[in-house]
């Protein structure tokens, strides 16, 4: 399974991050941990939400359209 995920800052509730990963438990400890570096200042981070995609082509798709206009439109209308 590959999960796209919602992230929002505990400290800076104002910073938002969406990623794709095939381990959702094990990725989210390393934003926490401040190994990936795009999300290292604003931790810790917590899952605002996920989805599960079988096929990996469509969850690059939604991934890279929830960093889009429009995506991060929709995102905040039911996500956030």
């Amino acid at each position: 399974m590959k999960y796209v995920y919602l992230l929002q800052s505990l400290s800076h509730p104002d910073q938002r991050y969406v990623g794709l990963t095939s381990d959702l438990k094990k990725r989210l400890a390393a934003h926490n941990a401040g190994q990936a570096l795009h999300t290292s200042k604003y931790r810790p981070w917590q899952v605002i939400t996920y989805l599960a995609f079988s096929n990996h082509k469509n969850a690059v798709a939604f991934e890279k359209y929830l960093k889009s206009g429009s995506g991060r439109a929709f995102a905040e209308k039911r996500f956030w």
